[in-house]
C-alpha cells in the first residue's frame, strides 16, 4: 500500500527523496528529523522539491515510521519500503513502480543535504530540457566535483530498476560516463550531506540562525 496525493504541474519529470534509511550513524537520533529553520529537514527538503511543480515521491520505512509526521499536510506520494535495510535501490524499485509513463526524468534528491534548495532542482530538471541527447546531470560543486542531486533520464529506469545494495547509482553513473554532464550550483552544497552527530555540530556552527 502506499499514500498518493494529487499532483499538478510538471508531468514529464518527478523527483525522488529516499527517506527510508536508518540513520544507523547518528546513533539514537534520526538525522530526517533534526530540526532546521523550525522543521525537520525532511520537510525542508521535501517542501523544496515541490516549489518545482514537479510529482514529488518520498520513500519511508513504514507509514507509521515517525517521518510520517515530518510529511504531514504535504502533497506527496508516500511509499513504505519496509526492507530498506537491504539499501537505497529498494526505494529506486518502489519509485519505479509507481512513476506514470508520462515520466521522463527521475531527480533523486537526497534528504539530508540541508543547503540544495528548490531552485537548485528546478534549475536541473529545466536543463535536462535544454539537452537535445538527455544526458545524465549530476549537480557539482563550484570547482567541478559531482555530487547530489542527480537527474536520470529515463532511458536508465531499466538499469535503475536493476540495482542492489546501498551505493546509490553509482553503477549507472560510471557506466554512462560519458553520458554524464556536469551542472555546477555554487559553492560546496552538492556534496554537503548530514550524516553523522559531527556533521550536524559542524554545520550547525557554520549557520547558528539554523
Amino acid at each position: 500500500m502506499f499514500v498518493r496525493r494529487h499532483f499538478t504541474g510538471m508531468t514529464s519529470c518527478a523527483i525522488l527523496i529516499p527517506a527510508a534509511g536508518a540513520s544507523r550513524r547518528m546513533g539514537d537520533r534520526d538525522k530526517l528529523l533534526e530540526p532546521v529553520f523550525g522543521e525537520p529537514i525532511l520537510r525542508r527538503v521535501v517542501k523544496r522539491a515541490q516549489a518545482t511543480g514537479a510529482l514529488v515521491i518520498v520513500t519511508v520505512p513504514d507509514l507509521d515510521h515517525p517521518r510520517m509526521a515530518a510529511l504531514k499536510g504535504l502533497d506527496v506520494t508516500t511509499l513504505p519500503v519496509p526492507d530498506a535495510a537491504t539499501g537505497m535501490a529498494t526505494s529506486f524499485r518502489a519509485a519505479l513502480a509507481e512513476l506514470p509513463k508520462s515520466i521522463q526524468s527521475l531527480l533523486i534528491a537526497l534528504p539530508d543535504m540541508p543547503d540544495i534548495t528548490g531552485e537548485d532542482m528546478a534549475l536541473m530538471l529545466n536543463a535536462f530540457t535544454a539537452f537535445p541527447d538527455q544526458p545524465i546531470l549530476r549537480a557539482a560543486t563550484e570547482g567541478g566535483r559531482p555530487g547530489h542531486p542527480v537527474l536520470l533520464p529515463n532511458w536508465c529506469f531499466k538499469a535503475l530498476s536493476k540495482l542492489e545494495g546501498d551505493t546509490g547509482a553509482k553503477s549507472i553513473l560510471k557506466a554512462q560516463a560519458n553520458r554524464v554532464a556536469l551542472l555546477p550550483l555554487g559553492d560546496e552544497r552538492a556534496i554537503r550531506d548530514l550524516d553523522t552527530p559531527e556533521d550536524w555540530a559542524a554545520w550547525r556552527k557554520a549557520n547558528p540562525d539554523a
